[in-house]
């Protein structure tokens, strides 16, 4: 009941829309010279300056130390998170672009990969990946999410495509995730604001933001998401073949 209050409190203090605050974002990272390829970030979760060395203080958590298979975002400024994955032993496992087809995941075996630095980019990951169904997913111990904008409070806006907080719910559907799986993501110190973001009942919130400076445990004040909202699928429902899976399922 305190989380909801947090969480409606919060949503009276929002005077901007998602787009407007993707918009100022995407702006400060390339007028302060920040923001790298792909360029423009506009449209993208924007990869940036620093986010190797974001990636790279993953190690001082002690979950990731201990986490064995992670799910990652396959956006550019990830692509470190998902290399120290890898070099650490750890299998990755990525959702492909718009969850096209059944076997909507790809999984990525550090042990069957002879170029890791390849493989941890999106092209590379069709390479050396193997295509598998949800129910195939070994369970999760973090899931990284790639954000536009974050807060200390955990509330995170995307790029607007709506698709990682689908990949979360249709994992939480075959029992891959819980509420307890920790999620994280690497950003900008820029991406980080002080004023409320619009998060909806659809929307992941974040346990963890890390930048080049430092590791943020977020007060979460939001639940995180519980089912598939079949009602905003409108036209999805037929283009991402698992739903059909799934709502068979249910």
């Amino acid at each position: 009941m305190f989380k909801q209050l947090l969480y409606l409190f919060s949503w009276c203090k929002v005077l901007k829309t998602k787009q407007e605050i993707r918009k100022e974002i995407w702006d400060l990272l390339e007028q302060n010279n920040v923001a790298t390829f792909p360029r423009p970030v506009h449209g993208r979760i924007p990869n940036f300056i620093g986010a190797n060395v974001a990636a790279e203080r993953l190690d001082e958590l002690s979950l990731w130390k201990k986490a064995r298979v992670i799910k990652s975002n396959p956006d550019s400024p990830q692509k470190w998170v998902r290399e120290n994955a890898l070099k650490h032993g750890k299998t990755v496992y990525m959702a492909i672009p718009r969850l096209k087809k059944e076997k909507c995941f790809l999984k990525l075996d550090p042990r069957k990969i002879s170029n890791i630095n390849i493989a941890s980019t999106i092209k590379g990951a069709f390479r050396y990946g193997e295509n598998v169904y949800p129910e195939e997913i070994e369970k999760l111990d973090v899931v990284i999410i790639g954000s536009v904008a974050v807060t200390k409070n955990g509330a995170k806006i995307g790029k607007g495509g709506g698709f990682s907080d689908l990949e979360y719910v249709i994992l939480k559907n075959f029992g891959i995730i819980d509420d307890d799986t920790p999620t994280i993501s690497t950003v900008h110190p820029l991406q980080i604001v002080n004023y409320a973001l619009p998060m909806e009942h659809h929307d992941v919130p974040l346990d963890f933001i890390i930048n080049r400076d430092e590791i943020i445990k977020t007060d979460n004040i939001y639940e995180k998401p519980i089912d598939i909202e079949w009602n905003l699928l409108g036209d999805r429902l037929k283009e991402i073949p698992i739903l059909e899976k799934l709502k068979e399922k249910i």
